[in-house]
């Protein structure tokens, strides 16, 4: 099994349900987060100072999938997430050893 730990653009999270869904990936676990790579920040203007924005707000997805699952859910995402600009995120992919679902007791496989 595999934890893959998807950053996107907010605006993108929809989209990228709706492609998940359609490869029957169903559950998910969303976190406003902030950050900020090659996108680097912004400025603004706020009652005449200006502000150095240097986190920009992202969408963090973590979905625990079963080895076979992963591409599919690999290209999924990147098909929904890409515009081709900066800032369209990243996808982390990591080992899971165990996984319990606490309601029914089952245990890895069965509990994802």
């Amino acid at each position: 099994m595999k934890q893959l730990t998807a950053v996107i653009q907010p605006f993108r999270l929809d989209d990228v349900r709706d492609a998940l869904n359609d490869i029957n990936i169903h559950g998910m676990t969303v976190s406003e987060v902030k950050g900020f790579s090659r996108q680097k920040g912004h400025t603004e203007l706020y009652r005449g100072a200006e502000y150095m924005i240097d986190f920009l707000p992202k969408i963090q997805l973590d979905i625990v999938l079963t080895d076979e699952m992963v591409e599919p859910a690999i290209e999924a995402i990147c098909g929904a997430a890409k515009s081709g600009r900066i800032g369209d995120g990243k996808i982390f992919v990591k080992p899971i050893e165990h996984v319990i679902r606490i309601r029914t007791g089952e245990i890895d496989e069965s509990a994802v």
